[in-house]
């Protein structure tokens, strides 16, 4: 991009602006930290020049939006054509609180929906099963049966919006219950849109929310790939999740290199089980984490965009543009929010905002300033939703694309987080994929030393959080948090054993056994337990159904 003699005149007038002005100012105004890194710890310099991009190939590196490798965008005009959805995530107690809140944001311009479950859902439990107790409701909305799902998108016109679902160990029922109800509300499955996360490996790295051992989890997420390739094509199968790496304490470049490496492992399952890439891989989606670094963050998507479309052309030899493209939702760091002096959350989420625009995400969740105390209010929702629709219609930044581009420290970062981020998948390739490295501990072990290093660097006041560590004041108890009434569990249960009085139980019995015989062999899950739905059969009655054959998984932990 620049030639070597002009490299050389560059770096002799650095070498004397640092002699003659550099070095007077820092005598006068010495500088704020021996080492300045990013959120990260990667090591930023003073100054930034053509010097530490010498070797960019613009071709190679950047291209243009909605060209292969994919740096600046996935689309060719980007936010210029259309923004990113606004999609919220949202979801508490019961279906049917859960509905006027997904109603009351449409009305204020969300563009899409994303449900957030309960934790006894996320694991396969009805709400009246022990372990559930005192967790109905909590977290997210309680969704036991087929019934539950139509009240949750009761007058919400399924052909219309795009919804996305926070769900991995039992996706496959919720999908299935989700294209139950279009079918009662008379839209056809080629009509859907929307995404199931459906990413159980970082669930092992992680979360946590798991039921099966990794073998036959990793058959229903193929199941998953090849239903919806025939029969929902418009729905996006995975959402390979980085998101949970980076809040359970991972560095950006780890966030991108272990997210990807789980995408390795779901294109090789569905490749042994027969699929072709090309036909499976453009419904490939997935999420990240927006934290406080903003130019970081920027960096990361762009070098994750150009690292998944080689990872796609090279290794996978995919043919189709689409296959290559990493389409991605973003949501704010929750783990940056702080209980303290909750109103500067605002601050921080508009930063990670901004950074998630800038970086050219398909869709986007702006958190709550009120969710390290509790469950947003209606009011805290407002306001999240509002610094989506300001950065969008107020900033400027949406009217051109990838408008950090040629930045030399922006430029300089992506090359620093891709390699970095390549040198984590080669070593994860040594180790046999992602399921043997987490197995073995390795990724998991990876993400505690960040976790350990950054809480360190907090507690030594080496790293400022706001309100936390420096500039606190004293402050009242905070009154104004939603609380989830614990009459839902008693209503939940009760609808629960009503729904078993009046449903055909012959007809729940005689699908679950087919359910069951089908587990046994390599037939395609997705039929029979949509089959099982229909007929009212509960989450936990298919799970517990899918526990028998599969058997549960048990971590090991890693020290």
């Amino acid at each position: 991009m620049f030639d070597e003699k002009k490299i050389g005149e560059i770096k002799k007038a650095e070498e004397k602006w640092t002699e003659e002005k550099v070095q007077k100012a820092i005598t006068r105004f010495p500088e704020r930290k021996e080492k300045f890194t990013t959120g990260s710890n990667l090591e930023v310099d003073r100054l930034y020049t053509p010097e530490d991009i010498r070797n960019f190939d613009y071709e190679e590196k950047l291209g243009f939006p909605g060209q292969y490798p994919y740096t600046r965008g996935v689309q060719p005009t980007m936010y210029r054509g259309r923004l990113w959805t606004m999609r919220q995530y949202a979801g508490f107690a019961t279906a049917e609180e859960s509905n006027k809140r997904y109603k009351y944001l449409l009305e204020q311009g969300q563009t899409g929906l994303s449900v957030a479950f309960d934790l006894p859902t996320q694991i396969g439990y009805d709400s009246d099963y022990s372990l559930s107790e005192g967790e109905v409701g909590k977290v997210g909305v309680a969704i036991d049966s087929l019934k539950d799902m139509e009240i949750l998108f009761d007058g919400i016109p399924l052909d219309k919006v795009s919804t996305s679902m926070t769900i991995n160990a039992p996706a496959s029922v919720l999908l299935a219950m989700y294209i139950a109800v279009a079918e009662k509300q008379g839209v056809s499955k080629e009509k859907l849109r929307g995404t199931i996360q459906n990413d159980i490996l970082k669930e092992y790295i992680a979360r946590g929310t798991y039921i099966f051992p990794p073998e036959p989890s990793m058959r229903l997420i193929t199941n998953i790939f090849e239903y919806c390739s025939k029969e929902v094509p418009k729905w996006n199968t995975i959402s390979i999740s980085g998101y949970h790496i980076r809040e359970a304490g991972s560095t950006a470049a780890q966030e991108v290199a272990f997210t990807l490496a789980d995408g390795i492992a779901y294109v090789d399952a569905a490749i042994e089980a027969g699929l072709d890439v090309d036909d499976f891989a453009p419904r490939l989606s997935f999420f990240f984490n927006a934290h406080n670094d903003l130019l970081e963050e920027v960096a990361k998507y762009r070098a994750a965009r150009r690292l998944w479309a080689r990872i796609m052309k090279e290794r996978f030899n995919a043919k189709k543009e689409k296959s290559m493209m990493l389409k991605f939702h973003t949501q704010t760091a929750g783990s940056t929010l702080t209980a303290q002096q909750p109103d500067n959350n605002i601050i921080r989420v508009t930063i990670q905002a901004l950074a998630a625009v800038l970086g050219g995400t398909q869709s986007l969740h702006t958190n709550s300033k009120d969710e390290a105390l509790a469950l947003p209010t209606e009011e805290a929702v407002r306001i999240a939703l509002r610094t989506q629709q300001i950065v969008a219609h107020e900033s400027g930044v949406a009217e051109t694309i990838d408008p950090l581009a040629g930045s030399y420290y922006i430029e300089s970062l992506t090359d620093k987080i891709e390699t970095e981020a390549m040198e984590y998948i080669n070593k994860i390739d040594e180790l046999g994929g992602a399921p043997k490295a987490i197995e073995k501990g390795y990724i998991q072990k990876e993400i505690q030393d960040s976790a350990y290093r950054y809480q360190m660097e907090v507690e030594s006041q080496d790293r400022i959080v706001v309100g936390v560590n420096k500039f606190q004041t004293d402050e009242d108890h905070h009154e104004d948090i939603l609380r989830v009434d614990p009459e839902v569990e008693r209503l939940q249960k009760q609808k629960l054993e009503t729904l078993k009085k009046e449903r055909n139980n012959e007809k729940v019995e005689e699908s679950l056994e087919a359910l069951k015989t089908a587990a046994k062999t390599d037939e395609n899950l997705m039929p029979y337990i949509l089959e099982s739905v229909r007929t009212y059969a509960t989450l936990g009655e298919i799970c517990g159904v899918l526990r028998e054959v599969f058997g549960e998984y048990e971590q090991s932990v890693i020290l």
